[in-house]
């Protein structure tokens, strides 16, 4: 049986990226290693307070020879479009929880909307990267 453990986002600033989803979006941090040895390569995951086996890894857009720069930049503007990938957040309250996260400084590109399956509203971290915010109605979705 598998599990899912952890997921990876690109960011372009980890520092940035740790204070958006730990001091915005109430994540903690899961580590948090600089390895030297790997030219000062940082390890950095954060997850939600309620799943503490799951982890988002913050993961920096490395340079060569892991990417070249034309890689580096096709994934920056894919994250700058919000099109590198989305992560789904479920809650209770979708409309209550935008709330609160908008008085934590989270800008919504989508305001709480009624859709077959639920409320749904959208928002991106301070790198681009697509989140989606549902409160679930139906069953198996």
């Amino acid at each position: 049986m598998y599990k899912l453990s952890t997921a990876q986002l690109w960011v372009d600033d980890q520092d940035e990226a740790l204070e958006f989803y730990t001091t915005k979006l109430g994540m903690e941090v899961r580590s948090d290693v600089t390895m030297p040895e790997l030219g000062n390569f940082r390890w950095l995951t954060v997850g939600p307070p309620s799943q503490p086996d799951i982890a988002i890894v913050l993961m920096a857009i490395p340079g060569p020879p892991v990417m070249d720069a034309e890689t580096a930049d096709q994934v920056r503007s894919l994250m700058s479009k919000g099109f590198a990938g989305t992560v789904f957040l479920t809650t209770d309250d979708c409309r209550a929880s935008v709330e609160e996260l908008k008085g934590r400084g989270v800008e919504f590109t989508e305001e709480p909307e009624e859709r077959p399956y639920g409320i749904d509203s959208g928002f991106r971290d301070p790198s681009g990267n697509s989140f989606r915010l549902t409160q679930v109605t139906m069953a198996g979705v």
